[in-house]
């Protein structure tokens, strides 16, 4: 059950970040870091591995696009 809290964290945390690529769009990578760090520990609480490796993904998605950024643009 938490590995499927995970997915649905980490896809919504996805559909926030893409949009987030955008330039002049990159504060929204500020609101997916607080849900990929959730789907991070509900992955990890649980037995299966992928909803943790998504959320990570998405995490290492947004901090490299706001580390490009500056971390506002």
């Amino acid at each position: 059950m938490l590995n499927v809290l995970s997915i649905i964290t980490g896809l919504i945390a996805l559909v926030i970040v893409i949009p987030s690529q955008i330039p002049l769009l990159g504060w929204g990578n500020w609101f997916a870091l607080p849900l990929a760090v959730v789907g991070i520990v509900l992955g990890a609480l649980s037995r299966s591995n992928s909803g943790r490796n998504l959320s990570i993904v998405v995490f290492l998605i947004a901090v490299i696009r706001l580390s490009l950024g500056g971390g506002i643009i």
